[in-house]
């Protein structure tokens, strides 16, 4: 006779023993830590991207639409997740994962974070938070210094003023550049005699106190799509993002920005916002800050710097140039789990005025009182874990040094990388990296000799089939899962701006060799060996063309 399966029972005891420490080391919560931290740490050893499996499959693991109704042994749901969610997660802190923003983290973040869970402060009111509270504005305070660098006296002044604040910490670049834009949009449309503000009256009313037709946040046409979201959920409409084109290096045209603005002048609409962009999602470019700056102030608007990629590049006193005029920045977002390489969930907006936060004050006599230092206050988010604590650690580990020389070589790298495709006979360099982002693409030999004197009319037909070709390469080599980079999809110059469809590489880990950056072109290469319905294709076209001899 077959004994019963132990059965995990439902008791006050039972729930108690999840809620408390375990007291010796080879208890069964011990035993299961390590457990984990043994699998976790195989995981973000191992150089494959993914283990594959179709997504179809993963879903069918989590497809129960009910709460389990009886509780499951720890052991047994961590076996669940090692076998389930572990092995098919994305393994982003490979080396060879180079098409993404996310890079690994250092090791020693792995058991902050579990101090960070089990502390559980909430950030959102100085009694759920006590001494995270002035390591949050220590933070920030350590970020402004290194973008705006005031003089001591003024960090003593404002850092830990309860009425002030020299930014916030958010979820991530979406939240901090619709909270630079939610105080830009208060300040313009302020309490004015009858009028008692839009955070009171509500935006029809601000527009015709003030006689705007609309308002208008001005960007490049690399502009991140979180911006559009901003210009919706502040009642601002997507329509009233306008872009502006860019040149040959992505950056915006100082030119079209002024007329833009002149424009929006003359059909009595207002610009509230002009937003510089320090490094593009899709190729790492950075505007003429300062010159943006000029724009901005000759017309009377916030000047918002979305530099969640690129702002950390000012760790680097080599490259700091590169963001020339970023101090005169009404406010800036960057992302601490980008390249100061912190946990996902660590975004920031700073403010050069400790005052401009006046402006979205919020209060609660319950949790956010008047006079309080309670982070809420000056939040779109409410409840929020301690992140600060994450970078705090990082920048105290690591040192701005310690940045800086992680930023020379990512930067170093993409330049190697860009040179090394360039010296391949059937590789192309789209875009050249600023900072550690670029674009290029596969071209076999004889296309890419052809296309040298490529009228436009032949660049249109043959775009397609180069570009299913890089669709296909991309996809291939993320199913195959030795490595990963990701495509998007461009309108260069050098070839009329023919949408084009490229591979994007980042190459911010620092774990990435030259020699893996070699074996991704050999890959893709190999791959493209194989693709013999889509070079036949465009063999075709171009002997059609009278392109072969």
């Amino acid at each position: 006779m077959s004994s019963k399966p132990d059965v995990a029972e439902v008791s006050e005891e039972s729930l108690y023993r999840i809620f408390t420490i375990p007291e010796a080391p080879d208890s069964t919560l011990s035993k299961i830590e390590k457990h984990l931290s043994e699998n976790l740490m195989g995981f973000l050893g191992d150089h494959i991207v993914a283990r594959e499996k179709p997504l179809q499959e993963i879903e069918r693991d989590f497809d129960r639409s009910q709460i389990p109704e009886e509780p499951q042994f720890v052991s047994d749901h961590t076996e669940f997740l090692l076998d389930k969610l572990v092995a098919h997660s994305v393994h982003t802190a490979s080396p060879r994962f180079i098409g993404h923003m996310t890079s690994a983290l250092p090791y020693f973040l792995l058991p902050l974070a579990k101090l960070m869970v089990g502390l559980n402060q909430n950030l959102v009111k100085i009694e759920t938070s006590k001494a995270f509270t002035p390591l949050e504005r220590n933070v920030i305070g350590m970020l402004h210094h290194l973008v705006y660098r005031e003089e001591a006296a003024f960090y003593n002044r404002w850092m830990h003023s309860a009425q002030h604040s020299l930014g916030a910490f958010c979820s991530g670049g979406t939240i901090a550049n619709m909270t630079a834009l939610w105080v830009a949009r208060n300040r313009l449309l302020q309490a004015d005699g009858n009028f008692g503000g839009i955070a009171a009256d509500g935006i029809a009313a601000g527009l015709q106190h003030y006689g705007y037709s609309r308002l208008t946040v001005v960007v490049s046409e690399r502009g991140h799509y979180s911006l559009s979201k901003a210009a919706d959920i502040l009642g601002i409409g997507r329509r009233n993002l306008v872009s502006v084109p860019t040149d040959s290096n992505n950056r915006i045209r100082i030119d079209k920005l002024r007329e833009t603005c002149e424009s929006i002048a003359a059909e009595g609409g207002k610009v509230l916002a002009l937003v510089g962009v320090a490094g593009t999602t899709e190729t790492g470019h950075i505007d003429p800050l300062d010159e943006m700056a000029d724009v901005a102030e000759d017309i009377g608007a916030h000047f918002h710097i979305d530099a969640a990629w690129g702002g950390a590049t000012l760790l680097s006193e080599q490259h700091r140039s590169l963001l020339h005029g970023v101090e005169r920045a009404d406010s800036i977002t960057i992302d601490a789990h980008k390249q100061m390489y912190v946990p996902m969930g660590a975004g920031l907006v700073l403010f050069k005025n400790p005052s401009l936060v006046k402006s979205i004050e919020h209060h609660a006599e319950y949790i956010i009182r008047q006079g309080s230092k309670d982070l809420g206050s000056h939040t779109m988010e409410g409840s929020r874990a301690g992140m600060a604590m994450m970078v705090f650690s990082a920048m105290h580990v690591i040192g701005r040094r310690g940045y800086e020389l992680l930023i020379n070589n990512s930067i170093d790298k993409a330049r190697y990388f860009s040179k090394l495709i360039s010296e391949q006979d059937d590789f192309e360099v789209i875009t050249e990296p600023e900072l550690c982002i670029l674009t290029y693409r596969f071209v076999p030999a004889r296309v890419k000799k052809a296309l040298e004197n490529a009228t436009p009319e032949q660049l249109a037909r043959l775009t397609p089939h180069l570009n299913a070709l890089t669709r296909y390469i991309q996809k291939r080599q993320r199913e195959t899962g030795r490595s990963f980079v990701s495509r998007t999809k461009l309108t260069p110059g050098q070839y009329h701006h023919e949408p084009t469809v490229v591979f994007r590489v980042v190459l911010a880990n620092p774990l990435t060799t030259h020699d893996m950056l070699e074996e991704v072109l050999e890959e893709q290469r190999e791959i493209a060996s194989k693709a013999t319905s889509l070079r036949g294709a465009l063999h075709t076209e171009m002997r059609e063309l009278g392109m072969l001899n």
